[in-house]
């Protein structure tokens, strides 16, 4: 009878602690906001660090981390493997817990939207601000102030975050940009048979939103709050958009707005946006100010 009694703790003890083990591990979850902005849902993919079921008292800071011309919610966690970069940082002590999150901008799909500014038909910046932001921070147990909110992003992305970080300036602690459409030198837009098809109006919005005509033409009111977040711009010597990022580095330093501005072996792909993981995680969670 004692050792059946033994047997049977042995047992339960097992069983409790594969079910910590189980809940011991972050999580990537694929949900869909309704927006009354776009009047459509919007899917976004968000990554949860392990301590966030264990420790439901706790709160994080955040990441909004933007996708590519083409891509989707997805891209980050499929091809970017964030989740096994994080997991991998986090556990080593270089980055911070942290929650992050990647919304879905567009889609693979011709006829579909693309962009993270408002133009014709799809306000998309609206609903970031207005509908996506207070649904993350709501939803999940995140910090929510500028001190522990930072954005990055590739590409489009990259550019998106720049401009998003450039005109609301309040809200984030730190800017990571890889391979980022700063701007579309005038003349250099996509030419096409209908200037009112969706990729030229999506053309037409980074010119309208240039990140380098944005710090050449702001006050000495506005250089100031840029000041107040840390940037970054992360580019490969291979890649198309070099001189673009090249250009917003000249115009950041002649502004006097501190950017640490690097340029890597590499190009315009998604080997090269993984190995940037690597230095962006830890750089947005040197400058969150839980820690």
């Amino acid at each position: 009878m004692k050792r059946i009694f033994i047997s049977l703790l042995i047992v339960c003890s097992i069983s409790s602690a594969s079910a910590q083990l189980d809940r011991a591990r972050s999580k990537i979850k694929s949900k869909t906001i309704h927006s009354n902005v776009l009047n459509t849902g919007r899917n976004y993919n968000i990554y949860l660090p392990i301590s966030y079921d264990l420790n439901p008292n706790k709160r994080y800071p955040i990441l909004y981390l933007l996708h590519g011309l083409n891509g989707t919610n997805k891209d980050w966690f499929e091809r970017g493997h964030l989740k096994d970069v994080a997991d991998q940082l986090i556990a080593g002590g270089e980055a911070c817990e942290m929650i992050i999150v990647s919304p879905d901008a567009g889609g693979n799909i011709p006829e579909e939207w693309n962009g993270y500014f408002n133009m014709p038909g799809w306000n998309y910046e609206t609903f970031f601000f207005t509908e996506f932001v207070p649904h993350i921070e709501s939803e999940y147990r995140v910090i929510g102030n500028k001190a522990n909110r930072a954005i990055a992003g590739l590409s489009m992305g990259g550019g998106g975050s720049t401009q998003y970080a450039q005109r609301y300036s309040s809200m984030f602690s730190s800017v990571y940009a890889m391979s980022a459409l700063m701007s579309i030198p005038e003349g250099n837009s996509t030419v096409t048979t209908n200037p009112n098809s969706k990729m030229e109006i999506l053309n037409n919005s980074v010119i309208e939103n240039s990140c380098i005509d944005f710090v050449k033409n702001a006050s000495d009111t506005k250089k100031e709050e840029l000041r107040s977040i840390v940037w970054y711009v992360d580019c490969g010597d291979d890649d198309f958009l070099i001189d673009r990022n090249i250009e917003f580095y000249q115009v950041m330093r002649a502004a006097q707005i501190p950017l640490q501005f690097r340029v890597r072996d590499g190009g315009h792909t998604w080997e090269y946006w993984h190995s940037a993981l690597y230095t962006c995680l830890p750089f947005i969670a040197r400058n969150f100010k839980n820690r």
